[in-house]
């Protein structure tokens, strides 16, 4: 079995990035309050205020390139719908087909 990079072994996310970049429909706000929507920067809000504002179908927050080396700008104020998503579960996965990623290993998903 090939060994994974160490970004992708310490965080898969930062390797990955393909949920930011998998549908301009699905970095939604949902449940946040009022504070932690004033606190993400209204550059990266999209018109309509229901979600993060898209280029195409990439998250206006993701910087870098996916499947490769990503990150996001705002982690820290990432909406619900950003924390939910979790290496390996059925939305990563679902991503991380879009681009043609192979699935996460068992050891990180576990």
């Amino acid at each position: 079995m090939n060994a994974l990079p160490p970004i992708e072994a310490e965080n898969p996310c930062q390797s990955c990035g393909a949920c930011c970049g998998y549908s301009e429909n699905w970095p939604r706000f949902t449940i946040e309050d009022d504070a932690a929507l004033d606190a993400i920067p209204a550059a990266l809000v999209n018109q309509r205020l229901s979600g993060m504002r898209c280029e195409a179908n990439r998250c206006a927050a993701l910087s870098g390139t996916i499947g490769q080396a990503t990150a996001c700008t705002i982690y820290a104020l990432r909406p619900e719908v950003c924390r939910d998503c979790q290496p390996g579960d059925p939305e990563c996965l679902m991503a991380r087909r879009k681009f043609r990623l192979p699935p996460l290993p068992a050891a990180i998903t576990d």
